[in-house]
This record gives C-alpha cells, structure tokens and sequence, in this order.
C-alpha cells in the first residue's frame, strides 16, 4: 500500500506541472490588462512600463511561466494585486471556509444518499423506490444555485429563521449546506440504487438467502461493503465537484471562501489569486482521488497494490 501511495504521489507531478501550463496559458490568453486594473487607463507610457516591468510582464511568456514554476516550488503564489498581501496568506484564509462547507454538504448528501438508495434498490418497483426515485430526479433537475436563492426566500426573507448571507455561525452555514448537499444526494442516491440493484443480483447474494440468513444480514454484510465501491469512486467525484459547486453557492450566500475569492479575482482580473486558487484546489481535487484508492483496499480486502 505505502509503495502504491509514493507511486501516485510520483504519478501527480506531471499532472501538477500539466495543470499549471494550462493555467498559466488560460489566464495569459484571457481578455484584460492588470497593468491598468492598478495604475488606470490614464497612465503615462512611463508609469505603464513601469509597473509593467515590476510585474515581470516585460519578459517573455516562457520565461513568465518559469519564474512563476520556480516560485512555486518555493511556496511563493505571488502577491495579489488587489489585495496587496501573498496568495497563500489569502488561500490560507478562505480554504479553510470552503473545506467545512464542502464536508458538512458531503456529509449531508451522502447521509441522505445512500440509506435512500440502498431503500430503493431493497424495495424495487414498490413505492418506496418511485418515491425515492423521483425526488432524486427534482433534486438533480434543480440547479444548486437557483435551490439555494429559493432557500434564502423562503427561510431568510420570509421567515428570518437564517441569515440572508455571510460567515461567522453555524445558522451561516445550514442554508448553504443543504444547497449543496440535498442537489449532489440526489445524484449519489440514483448511483447508490444502482450499484445496490447489480449487487444484490449476484450468484453470492441468492445463495446466502438460500442459506436462510436474514434479509438484514444479507445486505448489509454481504451486499452493502460490495456496492460502496463504485461508491468510493463517486466520493472522489464528488469532492472534485464540491469545489466547483461552492464557486457558485459561496457567491450566492457571500460566503468568503476560495470559490468566492476565484470570482472576485476574475472579474478584478487579479491573476495571481486565480492562478494560486486553481492550483490549489486542482492539488485538493488529485489528493482526493488518491484517498477514495486508498479507501478501495480498506473497503474490499481483495483489492491489492
């Protein structure tokens, strides 16, 4: 397992050094000058070049890419240009808010998800599973941000049971969790039946009913720990689209996290921010992957490295 671990860990570099060519080459070819975002569009040549030379937008793109690598390697994201402070003191910051959304919804969803699931599967073709299976399909077919602006109008604007927006308390984060979560349970609770029908199906599952075991028995200490595989594979998805989903949601309930730092610094054309944000949140999104292979072993013994 450890060697398999160093392996992967060896394997993401390339994908690390891939990622920063592609975010580099994005941002550099994206509409928008920072040298005026700082110093305004009625700058004298001068004064342009100046700063220009200070941001090292003077050399050329090849050499930018390599002096922002070697910074990298030096734990230096840069200095944003809006905020006047390091990247990584600015990530530092807003990850964290980010990460503790992202976990309770996964939490959340997957609570939700799987019992659901696992209910539909157990109890097909009964009304358990068309009702599970259609609020699964309203969940997928809402957009989480459109969700989450009914959640502040119904339960902040009309009710004042939660803050409209803003961080600081947990009655902060019950809106935006439930945006995020309840949309990405539906998802996982359609895989949850799935996987559950294909292995309750199986050769293995018949015989120990015949075997007379009971029904609780079968499926949970024989067809459950086989139908969380493809589960572990959708938890490394997920985390991956987390970060994706609180871009929108952070933005919607103004929540100062790194999704909502990544807008701002678009629209204030801040590339250092974006840069460092990508970066980071790709490093979180491979780290990810690496623990659902890791949780493949531990869940099916038969799987080696």
């Amino acid at each position: 397992m450890l060697k398999y671990i160093i392996k992967k860990l060896i394997l993401m570099i390339p994908v690390l050094i891939g990622m920063t060519i592609v975010i580099f080459l994005i941002l550099h070819l994206a509409p928008g000058d920072p040298v005026h975002l700082l110093v305004g569009p009625n700058v004298t040549p001068e004064a342009y070049e100046k700063v220009s030379i200070s941001l090292g937008l003077d050399k050329s793109s090849t050499s930018q890419y390599f002096t922002f690598m070697g910074n990298i390697l030096r734990g230096d994201l840069g200095i944003s240009i809006l905020q006047k402070r390091p990247v990584s003191e600015i990530i530092m910051e807003r990850l964290p808010i980010t990460l503790e959304l992202g976990i309770y919804a996964l939490i959340l969803s997957f609570v939700i998800s799987i019992p659901l699931g696992i209910a539909a599967a157990v109890k097909r073709n009964t009304a358990i599973d068309y009702g599970a299976m259609t609020a699964a399909l309203i969940g997928m077919s809402l957009p989480n941000f459109w969700f989450g602006l009914l959640l502040v109008y119904f339960f902040s604007y009309r009710l004042g049971w939660f803050p409209i927006s803003g961080y600081g308390t947990w009655m902060h984060l019950v809106l935006p969790v439930i945006a995020m979560g309840l949309t990405d349970a539906a998802i996982t609770a359609r895989m949850a039946r799935s996987s559950m029908l294909e292995v309750i199906r199986q050769d293995y599952i018949r015989t120990a009913r015949a075997k007379g075991l009971k029904e609780r028995v079968v499926i949970n200490e024989h067809a459950l720990r086989n139908a969380l595989i493809p589960l572990i594979t959708i938890l490394g998805l997920r985390i991956g689209m987390i970060f994706s989903g609180s871009v929108i949601i952070e933005t919607v309930f103004s929540i100062p996290g790194i999704g909502r730092t990544m807008v701002d610094a678009i629209f204030a054309r801040d590339f250092p921010v974006i840069q460092g944000s990508l970066l980071v949140l790709g490093a979180c999104v491979l780290i990810a992957n690496l623990l659902a292979d890791v949780l493949y072993a531990v869940v099916d013994p038969r799987i080696k490295y």
